[in-house]
């Protein structure tokens, strides 16, 4: 037999997608609540043509052990607020000083293939094991999902890192990938210059049954946020209230799927634990800070309708919920006697004074593989995650409004309806047909 390295011939592929909506607003939150999410401050009955996704990417085989990846992706890391009746507004994001979407470096890696046995060695800007497709594990959470293009898995949604810089290894503990792993140690900045020393690592394990048709991944990641030197208190071996701040975040996920050539479900749940994440000023005057823990889950099925003549899809449909609750403990702090205000203080995305409720739905009509044609609805609800007219000292009635002004009791609801585009130029092997 030919010695299979002397075969080897370099080469490389050149693929992307794109997608983009024509999106109607009909309702909007008053308040403006959401953060950066998509349509957040968009006017209610304003209208907009947008690409949410530009992806242009190369995959170059160096040798049979050495591969590299690059991307270049425009995205819509700016929000509705740019969007103005009459008025061109003012973007935030990935644009040009002059507003024009532009582009950013998202990959560029080089790969060690089987390091040791199943296992690649990788070190550069590339996907973690989030949620994002990695390459030993073809059935992450966004791809089982299969709908990126219509919005962002849960734990995305709050800017858990999809790509980031650093290194990871990633393998397998048979030889088919039906048990396997991935660790990574990042800047957690995804595309951005690290801004401090602290790291956030990524650990990753998955099971496959059934021919890889049902799937259960476990996910669990770690950043230190703050960390001051230890200022002695008042009283022997105390902390001083008004001390350093000391703030970590790390997250457990769940994703479980059933996922079939013509239907597939999915729910994907998390738990973040905030150290810090609620900074408080006490009646006393002093700062302290609160431990916040938020809870969210997703829940979907995805489906073919009909199928072309050869057997590819032709129309499918897909319904998703999500609830989203960061609030924790919130109640407690804020009914605290000793509590004067709070806020949310470390990780944005993640205000615990807003509770939100997310629901989409759509068909997918596929007059080629790779084009894709989706009419669809996008609705966020906000919710006050205390009321109104509570008080936190029975004696002493204090409105929460009065502690926090986005303690509102007002609900509000971004009703996007939506037709969105999709296409795939040179699909990289494996691409997903849904």
């Amino acid at each position: 037999m030919a010695d299979s390295t002397t075969e080897f011939k370099p080469g490389g592929r050149l693929w992307g997608y794109t997608f983009g909506d024509l999106a109607y607003k009909g309702s909007g939150d008053n308040l403006n609540r959401g953060g950066s999410n998509q349509y957040t401050g968009m006017p209610a009955n304003a209208n907009t043509f947008q690409f949410r996704r530009i992806y242009l990417g190369y995959n170059y085989d160096m040798s049979p052990k050495f591969s590299a990846e690059f991307l270049l992706a425009a995205e819509d890391d700016f929000n509705g607020a740019s969007i103005t009746q009459g008025s061109g507004g003012t973007s935030v994001g990935d644009v040009t000083q002059g507003g024009k979407f532009t582009p950013y470096v998202k990959y560029a890696n080089v790969k060690w293939k089987n390091i040791f046995k199943n296992s690649d060695l990788k070190i550069g800007q590339q996907a973690t094991p989030s949620f994002a497709k990695v390459d030993r594990n073809e059935q992450t959470a966004e791809e089982v999902w299969g709908y990126r293009s219509i919005e962002r898995t849960i734990s995305d949604i709050r800017r858990t890192p999809s790509f980031d810089l650093g290194i990871s290894l990633q393998g397998w503990f048979d030889n088919n990938g039906n048990f396997g792993y991935m660790l990574m140690a990042g800047n957690g900045n995804s595309a951005k210059p690290a801004t401090n020393s602290y790291k956030w690592f990524y650990g990753d394990l998955y099971a496959k049954f059934f021919k890889k048709r049902l799937i259960v991944d476990l996910y669990q990641d770690y950043e230190k946020l703050a960390w001051g030197v230890w200022v002695p208190g008042v009283k022997a071996n105390t902390e001083s209230p008004n001390g350093p701040e000391y703030a970590d975040r790390n997250m457990t996920k769940l994703f479980v799927a059933l996922n079939t050539n013509k239907l597939t479900v999915g729910f994907e749940g998390f738990q973040n634990t905030i150290m810090s994440g609620i900074k408080v000023t006490g009646t006393d005057g002093n700062t302290y800070y609160r431990t916040q823990n938020t809870m969210a889950y997703s829940a979907y099925v995805r489906g073919r309708i009909l199928s072309a003549s050869n057997g590819d899809p032709r129309l499918n449909f897909f319904a998703r919920y999500d609830n989203y609750d960061p609030s924790g403990d919130l109640s407690s702090i804020a009914n605290n006697a000793g509590t004067k205000s709070f806020v949310s203080s470390t990780v944005s995305q993640y205000d615990a004074a807003t509770k939100e409720q997310f629901v989409t739905f759509g068909f997918d009509y596929m007059p080629f593989k790779n084009v894709h044609i989706m009419p669809n609805v996008w609705l966020n609800t906000y919710a006050s995650s205390l009321s109104a007219t509570g008080s936190n000292d029975a004696s002493t009635p204090l409105a929460y409004t009065k502690m926090n002004s986005e303690v509102t009791g007002v609900k509000g609801t971004d009703a996007v309806y939506r037709l969105t585009f999709y296409y795939i130029y040179n699909p990289k092997q494996g691409t997903t047909k849904y």
